[in-house]
């Protein structure tokens, strides 16, 4: 499955009306840490079925998202479920760490 990068604009739709899991990677493009990540999601979404989608949400274009969910510290993953939020990670994971949470 393809990554989604959500927006204000899109992520009523693309997120919360989404019948599924949701990983949601929060991020900067000057975050030496989120691009070591980059490619941990990258396989995490290749291997994603129907049932999960996975977005990119950029903390700096997208600062009234990363304020919504408490981000604080980037990288930070967050796993949501018929929009509701069922877990969260912060900092650099495993690709394993990241399956558990989906779980």
């Amino acid at each position: 499955m393809k990554i989604f990068d959500i927006t204000g604009d899109s992520y009523t739709h693309e997120v919360e009306e989404f019948k599924g899991t949701v990983l949601l990677d929060f991020f900067a493009d000057w975050c030496a840490p989120c691009k070591s990540l980059a490619p941990v999601i990258e396989d995490v979404a290749k291997g994603a079925g129907d049932s999960i989608k996975v977005c990119k949400i950029n903390v700096d274009s997208e600062k009234e998202l990363a304020e919504k969910f408490g981000v604080r510290s980037i990288p930070t993953l967050v796993v949501m479920k018929n929009g509701s939020v069922m877990n969260r990670s912060i900092g650099v994971t495993g690709k394993k760490a990241i399956l558990d949470m989906l779980e």
